[in-house]
C-alpha cells in the first residue's frame, strides 16, 4: 500500500508573499487596542470600524510597503487572522 504524501515545508502565504487582502474586510472594533482615534470611522448607530479609504483599503495600511502601520495596537479580529489559513486564502483568492 502506498501512502501519497504532501510536502508542507513551503508555505502557500509568508510576510513577504502576503497581498494583504484582508486589509480591505470591514473590520469591528469590538475590544480596546489602541486603536488611534484617526484610524476609527463611527456608524449611526455607534458601532466603530476601522476606517476604510476611498480605495477600499484600511486606512492604517502603509500602501507602499502594505504592511500595518499600528501593528502592536491592531484591532483584536486582525490579531486572530491567521496568514495561510482557509479564511486567508479565500480572501486572496476573491481579490485576483
Amino acid at each position: 500500500m502506498t501512502i501519497n504524501v504532501k510536502n508542507l515545508s513551503e508555505p502557500t502565504v509568508t510576510c513577504s508573499t502576503c497581498k494583504a487582502c484582508c486589509c480591505r474586510l470591514e473590520v469591528l472594533l469590538i475590544s480596546e487596542t489602541g486603536v488611534p482615534k484617526k484610524h476609527i470611522a463611527t456608524d449611526k448607530w455607534g458601532g466603530e470600524t476601522m476606517l476604510r479609504l476611498n480605495d477600499g483599503w484600511c486606512s492604517a495600511l502603509d500602501r507602499k510597503t502594505m504592511l500595518c502601520t499600528i501593528y502592536e495596537n491592531r484591532p483584536w479580529i486582525c490579531r486572530e487572522f491567521e496568514m495561510g489559513s482557509y479564511e486567508c486564502l479565500e480572501e486572496r483568492a476573491e481579490g485576483m
